[in-house]
């Protein structure tokens, strides 16, 4: 025999069937309920985790990491900013840029937009959309050509396509507050791009900066510049490092885009919510199971206590078996989660081709893949978490082998 006592007694108490098999069939059932639930809240975090990466790569392949503009009015020795910028470590690239708001018409169709103006050689430090192009390219973006690239959504929604006309009109203020009068610009449509994204695809309209400076009245002045980084995580820091140097202002995708990672983490967290709920109906049963056993065995609890074990010692007997369960389960979860996680892109693709049908088909979502993204923290979080949940399921019960009195146990035995 073995020591400590506890450990010898509580993992003989779990091997053995005794008079009441029911009894084992629960304590399988419990530790099988911990390792779905584990596994279960492991791929559903990755999978959640892999969807937020790659939304944040869909936003970030049109918007830049980061941006500066003029405290007020445009931005003129742009060229200097740019130069100052792209010798600033861990910034990998800069561009200028025009925004505009406006309304783009193409028969009797209507359609707000924002007009953006890129400098073609410049952009693909900024931005992916080169990519995304499904006719037509950047490079057809020239000074004076009078040529525009529309998202796919807007282009469908005012019946536009390539070679065809498009009519811009952008508002503008009238010096000494008279008003506001249009600008009017026809632009023929070069290209469409599809990012994959409603407000890029439905909103967004690409065109060369000198004819967006035009229409917006700003010269050779720009509306500010685009920022790219090594790491995307560190461009709050550079941009608010780089304007306060500047003497300009600074926004940056945290700022621009925080509705769609808020909505990301509140359904990561609700998500983990009703996960963890599997995990504490197995520990409920854990709770069940050890009653049972208690319950069955307090002829034997009554004994060992005359023997000279102390209550603490009894206490710890049923501990140990909630903790064995527990951990078992545990452990056979977090294999299971993981493996399941690694190997999802082979696994769902199989499922799909087995039982034929598409878990995301591709004329309804932009991403027909399942990503997954497996962080060691968020497992080492669900086992803590898992782990606490059916250490506490022990502590009741325990008590409660504790708490019998041998005298009492015995009499009526």
């Amino acid at each position: 025999m073995f020591r400590p006592l506890e450990c010898f007694i509580g993992l003989r108490y779990l091997r053995a069937r005794g008079r009441n098999g029911f009894i084992s069939f629960i304590s399988l059932a419990s530790m099988l309920g911990v390792a779905v639930g584990v596994a279960a809240l492991i791929v559903i975090l990755s999978v959640m985790n892999g969807f937020e990466g790659e939304l944040r790569e869909r936003l970030l392949s049109m918007t830049a990491h980061a941006s500066l503009q003029a405290p007020s009015g445009g931005l003129e020795d742009w060229p200097v900013h740019r130069e100052t910028a792209r010798a600033t470590p861990g910034i990998r690239g800069a561009a200028p840029y025009v925004r505009l708001e406006g309304m783009l018409a193409h028969g009797s169709q209507l359609a707000g937009a924002e007009i953006r103006g890129v400098l073609p050689a410049l952009e693909p430090e900024v931005s992916r959309i080169g990519e995304f192009m499904r006719r037509g390219g950047l490079d057809d973006l020239v000074p004076e050509a009078g040529y525009i690239i529309l998202g796919r959504v807007l282009a469908l929604s005012i019946g536009a396509e390539v070679g065809g006309e498009v009519a811009v009109l952008v508002p503008e203020l009238v010096p000494g507050g008279a008003g506001i009068r249009p600008r009017l610009r026809s632009f023929t449509v070069s290209g469409i791009f599809e990012a994959g994204l409603q407000d890029h695809d439905g909103g967004l309209a690409l065109v060369h900066l000198d004819e967006a400076a035009r229409l917006a009245g700003l010269g050779t002045a720009v509306t500010g510049l685009r920022l790219e980084t090594d790491d995307v995580f560190t461009a709050p820091r550079l941009a608010r490092a780089l304007a306060a140097e500047l003497g300009l202002r600074h926004s940056d995708w945290t700022v621009e885009n925080a509705s769609y990672f808020r909505a990301i983490r509140l359904e990561k967290t609700m998500m983990t919510t009703i996960m963890l709920l599997i995990v504490a109906v197995a520990a409920f049963n854990i709770v069940a199971s050890l009653v049972m056993v208690v319950t069955e065995k307090h002829t034997d609890i009554a004994i060992l206590r005359t023997l000279g074990l102390s209550a603490p010692a009894v206490n710890r007997i049923f501990m140990v078996q909630g903790c064995v369960i527990g951990t078992v389960g545990l452990a056979l979860g977090v294999g299971l989660g993981i493996g399941l996680t690694l190997n999802i892109e082979t696994l769902v693709p199989w499922l799909e081709q087995t039982f034929r049908f598409q878990i995301m088909p591709g004329d309804v979502y932009y991403v027909t893949d399942i990503p997954a993204e497996l962080r060691w923290p968020d497992v080492s979080l669900i086992a803590a978490a898992s782990l606490v949940l059916t250490l506490l399921a022990t502590v009741y019960p325990a008590r409660r082998a504790a708490g019998i009195a041998p005298a009492e146990a015995l009499r009526y035995d």
